[in-house]
């Protein structure tokens, strides 16, 4: 076994290998023979054949249990999708796509012809893993860090190669051929003709990159990400008063910059390097506690194939898109930005629609764009947050309120740079601090405590009819278990009793 069958030599690829006939060739093809040759680890296997592909991946899907979503019957394509199963892969990934399609053309290299890239132009026949086939020369390309397309028509029939080359440019750091360039250009304005859910899957793995704010520049200055996230680009015109050092489209940038350090310092293994930094050394002893939490909270996925840490990117985004709506221009010159979060809320609603997301990725969405500054205003107080506040503030957000203590932490570093003064900072940790002990330490007692009474009790022991009163003192008792005022079912009543004679006082 050489080298090169050594590196494929997965597991997974192993057992589908040993499920497919044995009279029929299929090759692997793509991103998982350029990843082998990368020394890179691979996630998604691409099979191509000359037969029924839909009906063999329905076959392997079977076998090793994964879910099999129909591509395109036209073309007869097909895909598994595969949650993590050490039992299967023997990896810890999230979640591995395996792709069937049957040749694009009339054999094997009319196939590879008509892909996107050469480097993704190579294939090698399942049973012969020692045999690469490159016919354009992908392997060349590969070492001298070049992204050169396979045709002059790569791009224009197919635009969301687009954002792929983006992609691969900035998580390989290849340098795009200029010829290839000049391709992308001239397909760029049909863009608006690719679907949204392919739009969308690229979109995500762009987002899930480790230095993702190149990647949306990159889009940006190849005037493709008005195609993609319209909303985001006008933020280019929005200037910002003190303490901004930036204007809005800088500033919504260095928010995914900003995203990545924090990650890196609490959602992944320790790094030294980061912690040596003050600022971020600091989030590391406030918060280093949580981060196995914040690691398996950010492996989960709301749907396959789009991680909650792309849904935290996304918002991130459009956490500022209101203030195109919002800004207004004082009398003393301040620009001030009222109400962003809401406007903003219903824009990110909008491009989650466009985008095809689930009702609940929407929902995420908006709850984190609706409520980021929540905790920058809490962070102003001297004092911390009372139990009230910490318990409204996850009332209202819920498991989103977690993506909004690592917004915010972005967002104040975005603010300020390097003027952010080191007391402030501090006591916004403190605050986000308060607000992971009470999720993950104290959940059940500080958020989500068994309610003493139901609105059944109310009904019977106050002698009210069913209303917004019911609910209105449903709330009002258990903010006040919540704040220790009440322990007990009698307590909980005869607090219900004075509430409701202090309401009908003031109203008569």
């Amino acid at each position: 076994m050489n080298e090169f069958q050594v590196i494929l030599s997965y597991p997974l690829l192993d057992r589908i290998t040993r499920l497919l006939p044995g009279d029929q060739p299929v090759y692997l093809v793509g991103g998982a023979i350029r990843d082998a040759l990368l020394r890179r680890p691979y996630y998604d296997l691409d099979f191509v054949l000359p037969g029924n592909a839909m009906k063999l991946a329905r076959r392997i899907g079977d076998a090793i249990g994964a879910a099999y979503f129909p591509l395109d019957t036209q073309r007869n394509m097909a895909r598994l999708v595969l949650l993590p199963d050490e039992s299967v892969d023997g990896l810890r990934i999230n979640p591995r796509r395996i792709d069937f399609s049957t040749f694009q053309g009339v054999d094997l290299i009319s196939d590879l012809q008509g892909r996107d890239f050469t480097m993704n132009a190579m294939a090698v026949e399942v049973h012969k893993l020692g045999e690469l086939i490159d016919p354009l020369g992908g392997v060349t390309d590969l070492a001298a860090k070049r992204l050169k397309a396979c045709a002059q028509q790569s791009i224009i029939n197919d635009p969301v190669r687009i954002l792929r080359a983006v992609r691969l440019s900035v998580e390989l750091e290849l340098r795009i051929e200029p010829q290839t360039l000049e391709f992308i250009k001239q397909g760029v304005h049909f863009l608006p003709e690719v679907s949204s859910e392919r739009l969308r899957d690229e979109l995500f793995r762009i987002l899930l990159l480790p230095n993702s704010s190149s990647a949306i520049r990159i889009l940006d200055k190849l005037d493709a990400l008005v195609h993609v996230l319209p909303e985001v680009t006008k933020l280019k015109n929005i200037q910002q008063s003190p303490p901004h050092i930036m204007n809005a489209w800088e500033h919504t940038l260095e928010v995914l910059v900003q995203l990545d350090f924090l990650l890196n310092i609490l959602a992944e293994e320790y790094n030294q390097d980061l912690a040596g930094n003050l600022t971020m050394g600091l989030v590391g002893l406030r918060l280093g506690r949580y981060r196995q939490q914040l690691m398996d909270y950010y492996k989960k996925s709301i749907t396959p194939d789009r991680p909650q840490r792309g849904l935290l990117y996304l918002a991130g985004l459009y956490h500022d898109v209101g203030k195109v709506k919002a800004q207004k221009v004082e009398e003393d010159g301040k620009i001030r930005f009222i109400e962003h979060e809401q406007i903003g809320s219903k824009f990110v609603e909008k491009r989650g629609k466009a985008l095809k997301l689930s009702n609940q990725e929407i929902e995420h969405l908006m709850m984190i764009v609706k409520h980021h500054m929540r905790l920058e205003l809490l962070s102003r107080s001297n004092e911390l947050p009372s139990k009230k506040a910490i318990y409204r503030f996850f009332r209202d957000t819920g498991e989103a309120g977690i993506d909004i203590c690592i917004l915010s932490m972005a967002d104040i570093l975005a603010t300020y740079g390097p003027t952010l003064p080191q007391e402030r900072w501090a006591r916004h940790l403190d605050v986000i601090r308060e607000m992971m002990d009470a999720w993950w330490e104290d959940r059940t007692e500080s958020i989500f405590p068994p309610p003493l009474v139901n609105g059944d009790d109310l009904l019977k022991e106050l002698d009210i009819i069913p209303g917004p009163m019911v609910g209105y003192l449903l709330e009002v008792i258990y903010e006040a278990q919540i704040t220790g005022e009440i322990h007990s079912r009698q307590e909980a009543i005869g607090y219900a009793k004075k509430t409701l004679k202090q309401r009908k006082i003031k109203s008569g």
